[in-house]
């Protein structure tokens, strides 16, 4: 079937009912990844004007190259899959646009070849991709993960197997998929001496999405493992705790309730997973034409305004434990900062939150509107 995306026409199998196989050429619900990706690669470029050379690792059906090479970059799709590679090149000829098309194993490829930027979406785990990408990236790699359920620890083996750390699953289960993808890919990029800054990361529709800028020093890289560290999380009353470091050095009992249920995740990245200058020149190329437009531009308001927390809390489920009702999320937080304490809303639900109080002291903040 046709299909237009982002000022560009592709040929994509239709979308199949059972199973999940069509779907890896082309999946409509990716379309704001891909918007924000284009987004993000017009405001890297006034970032690093040197950058020209953009790898679609996994093309499929080559819509992430196609609207790359559309934008300028100079591009080369790669697939194992003959069919997925056939398909790349036809929407490349399609829309005009010139660039190259590899049949082949791109872990290899990578290995032999440098970019500038190197997108990795695969279906699945990143991880069998990152060592690669990290030995011959010069300036950005962008990663999506869809295996959210391992990553925060619901799937608690394959987590472990597939990011080498310890994944809990809390209620803020999606941003520890966040911090622990980001710091399975700050232990690959160190293997390289190189270290990684986050500039944009979302948690989004069963996915983590986040772009890396590169820098090739040792310092660097040892910069970023300074970044890690671990969580401390109390099953009963909520707390939390982080623990900057790679010991990590457990609570037996909670700081706040004294309850023993305590469980310790990590090594996960503790540092900042946004930068909101830069993020605001994203949510400026987002152009109107684009069909996520709307969402897109909302989703950077609230990304840039994020606290730099390294987790966030539900306004529903703090006051579900405490027994209370809950209150418009704009008064509840008003109530933080009118107590003294930093607060803002947090991209990953709508009574998410983020604030650097303590879960004691949100209760002491708020609960006298909590009626």
């Amino acid at each position: 079937m046709r299909v237009t995306e982002g000022g560009v026409e592709l040929e994509v199998p239709g979308e199949q009912t059972e199973g999940i196989e069509e779907a890896v050429f082309y999946n409509p619900r990716q379309e704001l990844n891909r918007d924000l990706t284009i987004a993000t690669l017009r405001a890297y470029r006034e970032r690093e004007e040197r950058a020209t050379s953009y790898l679609d690792a996994m093309t499929a059906s080559g819509v992430r190259g196609v609207r790359a090479a559309a934008d300028g970059w100079d591009v080369t799709c790669c697939d194992v899959d003959e069919e997925a590679v056939d398909l790349a090149r036809a929407n490349l000829e399609r829309n005009d646009c010139e660039g190259r098309v590899e049949h082949r194993n791109v872990t290899a490829l990578m290995h032999e070849e440098p970019f500038d930027v190197i997108d990795l979406d695969p279906y699945g785990t990143p991880m069998p991709f990152a060592d690669a990408a990290f030995a011959n990236c010069r300036d950005l790699v962008c990663v999506t993960a869809t295996d959210t359920a391992p990553m925060c620890g619901a799937h608690f083996n394959s987590g472990v197997r597939s990011y080498s750390a310890v994944p809990r699953n809390t209620d803020y289960h999606a941003e520890m998929g966040v911090r622990t993808l980001i710091s399975a890919l700050a232990r690959s990029a160190a293997r390289f001496d190189v270290g990684i800054e986050p500039l944009l990361t979302h948690a989004t529709s069963h996915y983590v999405r986040t772009y890396l800028e590169l820098t090739h020093k040792p310092t660097a890289a040892d910069a970023a493992i300074d970044e890690l560290g671990h969580l401390y999380h109390c099953e009963d009353c909520l707390y939390r705790e982080a623990d900057p470091g790679l010991i990590a050095d457990p609570l037996e009992t909670c700081p706040h309730c004294g309850g023993n249920r305590m469980l310790t995740a990590g090594p996960v990245w503790l540092g900042h997973v946004q930068d909101p200058t830069f993020i605001g020149t994203v949510r400026d190329e987002i152009p109107y034409t684009f069909d996520t437009a709307p969402k897109a531009r909302e989703l950077c308001d609230t990304l840039a305004a994020e606290l730099d927390e390294p987790t966030h809390y539900d306004q529903h489920k703090l006051c579900r434990n405490w027994g209370l009702p809950a209150n418009a999320m704009d008064e509840f937080l008003a109530d933080l900062r009118d107590a003294g304490y930093a607060a803002s809303r947090a991209h990953y639900g709508g009574t998410t939150f983020k604030t650097d109080a303590s879960v004691g002291e949100i209760r002491a903040a708020t609960e006298n509107n909590l009626d």
